[in-house]
């Protein structure tokens, strides 16, 4: 009986074995998983992307004025809008004290907050895969007064303070679009619209704690002025204009950069490179260091065909300019003016 057994058995794995696909069919209801030891699937980098401050010059400046003195609400609606990009992850943000430097430089004024080709020049200068730039194109309130004639009020306007008897609704509308920072093309667009209303409250009322901006103090992010009937408004808007980017995330391409250059000088510690912005570089990115050992030439022509090269070593970028960069050594020594530098990542 034993043998009767065994024979079954052997018979059993011998027609598994025989089987096409037998043993490549997933389980059910998933994938087939990958052979033990094998290579992970190659993830892509994050896109980078760089968010300017949203224009808002088609808001009244009368309208403006009456929030505090000297509000961005530009800004106010970018740091929000990079708050929730950041906590998607999708993205990977430059920060702002990058952004402003580089703004500051190229003398960035807040007229050209909204102008594609701008953005693409400045874009190239800090390395991104795109811009992201915007408006704001409502930001206001239509307020009913129920206590004088059971009419009145203006759309468009903010009556801070408000009516003592009012149904008061904040409305804010803003649009987004994804600028390829090489040929100013539109790759996305992304509208956020949010509206609020209360009884008996003014458009900036039931915030808590919340006292008003002050001098320029622009945080739409605070939980105080979120809840107001005009932190509801924007905290909306912001959201869904926010979460259509994120759903435009694929329509971007990760640039693939390289740069190519020589060591200028060789200082200490600190290796000197004459490319820069411009090229491409920013802090962070590695070079591989290449010494020149022979040139293939054309027999007929003369014109260099190839060049033949020992590497020396890898530098990391410190610091950066729009014509020259600082590295200094990761691997590697003895480095020498004329060496010749390429990037390793991007």
């Amino acid at each position: 009986m034993k043998r009767v057994l065994w024979a079954a058995l052997i018979l059993a794995i011998t027609l598994s074995f025989d089987t096409p696909g037998a043993w490549a069919q997933a389980p059910a209801g998933g994938a087939a998983a990958a052979p033990a030891g094998a290579p992970a699937a190659p993830q892509g980098r994050k896109k980078r992307v760089a968010v300017f401050d949203f224009d808002f010059t088609t808001i009244p400046p009368a309208i403006v004025a009456q929030l505090g003195a000297n509000v961005d609400i530009g800004k106010g609606v970018t740091n929000l809008l990079v708050k929730y990009l950041v906590q998607d992850g999708t993205y990977s943000v430059i920060e702002r004290n990058a952004l402003d430097k580089i703004l500051s430089e190229q003398n960035f004024s807040n007229s050209d907050r909204a102008n594609p080709n701008s953005a693409a020049k400045i874009g190239k200068i800090l390395g991104v895969d795109a811009i992201i730039v915007g408006s704001i194109t409502q930001f206001g309130n239509e307020t009913k007064n129920t206590g004088v004639g059971g009419g009145g009020g203006g759309f468009g306007g903010f009556g801070i303070g408000g009516f003592k008897h009012s149904n008061s609704k904040a409305i804010v509308n803003i649009d987004a679009r994804i600028v390829d920072i090489d040929t100013a093309e539109i790759l996305g667009v992304a509208e956020g619209h949010g509206e609020s209303s209360r009884s008996s409250t003014s458009l900036t009322g039931g915030g808590g704690n919340w006292r008003g901006f002050g001098a320029g103090n622009v945080d739409f992010g605070s939980s105080d002025f979120q809840e107001t009937i005009l932190g509801e408004a924007v905290k909306a808007s912001v959201e869904q204009m926010s979460a259509g980017l994120i759903a435009d995330a694929p329509k971007l391409q990760a640039r693939t950069i390289i740069v190519s250059g020589l060591v200028a000088a060789v200082d200490g510690g600190q290796v000197v490179l004459n490319v820069g912005a411009k090229a491409g570089l920013k802090v962070g990115d590695q070079l591989s260091v290449e010494r020149v050992t022979k040139e293939i030439k054309d027999p007929a022509t003369g014109q260099v065909i190839r060049r033949l090269a020992t590497p020396v070593g890898v530098v990391k970028v410190t610091d950066v300019d729009d014509i020259s960069a600082v590295a200094s050594p990761v691997s590697g020594a003895g480095f020498k003016v004329g060496d010749a530098v390429k990037t390793v990542t991007q």
